[in-house]
């Protein structure tokens, strides 16, 4: 059920109302921007790491967007972005002294999703809306209050994705079956331990070719908590062991990882085989124009973060955040994930 915030008159609300409000009716008194100070929005966005390739995109977007609100507004708004450095504990010191500071929303990529529960209860005591992103917490904790909110794609698609990805290169002819055994040989790059999207991309990019009747074969699987570095030092050891020239595919859970592998064997001079990643960073894409990196899922960054946006400033305005964003069960906003490979660049290429 979507559900209208008009009703509630918080301590949050009747600010972000009467911000809004002033701003507007200096407007209308023909006010200056050297009479009024701009109403000032201010945002905490905490990261669960800022060195994570693909998050660290999702925070410049949203400056970029907050900069453009701001001019087309005639408003203020305040990001203020902390890094958790993959620590739970440092992650929800930072969310206290956020809103400590006063923060309007949150906008978090949490560290541990477990760890949700303790989260929605600072910003519901705090009446300060909360929106995760990313990494979407427990279905259970999000009920906990009506203005927790999670923005993201839906881990298991992107999966598919993948798997969809090495079916069409498997069934498009005998190149990819090295050894000619009819079984795909494949090795997986998993994200951190426990972390769902790293369970369901590596379970249903797996499955999409078991279902389609492909017959596979894992030689090897290790987690590289979405580092490149570790991917690397990984797929290093793969190949010291002797797989590389047994190895086919090479599935990881996002592009920073797919991107190591891709280094691995380049550095030891051994043949790529087909690498498959997630997320369509900007550095991915390079390595899919370049043939090196056989396709990737686009997440999306840009979407992820002018939902997030949205949904703060019709919060903000007193609006109904259904209207803003499109909003399934009252909680979630769901973008799509789509496949990227060099064909469909070039078909976009001018």
């Amino acid at each position: 059920m979507n559900r209208t915030i008009k009703s509630c008159c918080s301590r949050w609300r009747r600010k972000a109302a009467g911000v809004f409000c002033a701003a507007l009716a200096a407007l209308a008194a023909g006010c200056g921007a050297a009479e009024t100070e701009p109403p000032v929005l201010r945002v905490g966005v905490a990261l669960y790491t800022q060195d994570d390739t693909f998050i660290s995109t999702i925070a410049a977007e949203l400056e970029r967007m907050a900069r453009e609100e701001e001019q087309e507004r005639g408003m203020r708004i305040n990001l203020s972005v902390v890094d958790g450095r993959s620590n739970q504990t440092t992650q929800l010191e930072q969310i206290d002294s956020l809103i400590g500071r006063g923060c309007d929303a949150l906008c978090v990529n949490i560290v541990d999703r477990t760890a949700a529960a303790v989260l929605i209860d600072k910003a519901r005591k705090a009446d300060v809306p909360l929106i995760f992103f990313n990494r979407q917490p427990v279905a259970e904790d999000m009920l906990r209050w009506e203005h927790a909110y999670y923005v993201g794609a839906k881990a298991e698609e992107g999966g598919v994705l993948q798997g969809r990805l090495v079916l069409e290169a498997w069934q498009a002819g005998p190149a990819l079956d090295r050894n000619g055994d009819g079984v795909l040989q494949y090795v997986m790059l998993e994200g951190e331990p426990g972390h769902q999207d790293a369970m369901l991309r590596t379970e249903y990019a797996v499955k999409t070719l078991t279902d389609a009747g492909v017959a596979v074969e894992k030689l090897a699987s290790d987690t590289a908590n979405w580092k490149r570095g570790q991917a690397m030092a990984k797929a290093r050891q793969w190949l010291e062991e002797g797989m590389g020239d047994a190895i086919e595919v090479v599935f990881a859970n996002n592009d920073d990882m797919a991107l190591g592998a891709i280094d691995a064997f380049k550095q030891a001079e051994e043949d790529l085989p087909l690498v498959v990643g997630v997320d369509a960073t900007a550095p991915a894409l390079e390595a899919v124009a370049a043939r090196e990196l056989y396709g990737t899922v686009r997440n999306d960054g840009a979407g992820i973060a002018r939902a997030m946006l949205d949904l703060v400033l019709a919060l903000a305005d007193g609006s109904d955040p259904a209207g803003a964003v499109e909003l399934e069960d009252g909680h979630y906003v769901w973008l799509p994930y789509r496949a990227v490979t060099a064909r469909d660049l070039e078909e976009k290429a001018p």
